[in-house]
């Protein structure tokens, strides 16, 4: 009489598929609360940088590289903006204590309302954490750095993105930012303020 045994690998194997299906919709959340170009780039360099999680040193130097360049570049990102000026293009500046710097073409332009505020601290310190779980908790950064942290630590994979996520929109709600800087896109409210001075001039 034959007995047939269930295939467990095969179940493990869906299982872990399932566990990193749903790390990866959490981090797609994720990616929307930063700076589009930085996400973008990440997403794009990250599987040559790591060698699609195959890396050997030299690859794990060029990773990490990438992953704070990035990160520097989403928390400096928040102390960006940007204001239509007198000639009728956008211009980006650095928040500065009395405004924006540089500025041209601010004649008719109050950059006081510009100037650096604590909530920028705030989202610059929450950018770099969204980052840090983003970049970190990639398949290709998991393979490169830890590859048993996805077998070992499925439950912290599956929860830790979406628990970031949350925590972090609610802070971006308590301090919202009206800044509009590189990478960040305009809202409906900031369109129809900068059509309303073009109006004026």
């Amino acid at each position: 009489m034959a007995f047939t045994s269930s295939p467990k690998p095969k179940s493990d194997a869906s299982r872990l598929r399932a566990v990193r299906d749903a790390a990866l919709t959490s981090l797609g959340n994720l990616i929307k609360l930063l700076p589009t170009g930085t996400a973008f780039a990440f997403q794009f360099l990250n599987p040559t940088r790591t060698n699609n999680g195959r890396c050997p040193t030299r690859n794990e130097y060029l990773s990490g590289l990438l992953i704070g360049t990035c990160a520097f570049s989403c928390a400096i990102s928040s102390f960006t903006d940007s204001y239509t000026g007198s000639d009728g293009l956008t211009h980006y500046g650095i928040a500065t204590p009395k405004g924006l710097w540089p500025s041209p073409a601010s004649e008719l332009i109050d950059l006081s309302k510009y100037k650096l505020r604590f909530q920028d601290f705030v989202h610059a310190l929450l950018s770099t954490v969204v980052f840090a779980v983003v970049a970190l908790l990639d398949p290709n950064t998991l393979e490169c750095f830890y590859p048993l942290f996805e077998k070992e630590e499925k439950v912290l994979l599956k929860l830790l993105p979406p628990v970031i996520g949350a925590i972090c929109s609610v802070v971006f709600v308590v301090f919202p930012s009206k800044r509009h800087g590189i990478g960040y896109p305009f809202s409906c409210e900031e369109s129809n303020d900068r059509s309303a001075s073009k109006e004026v001039e």
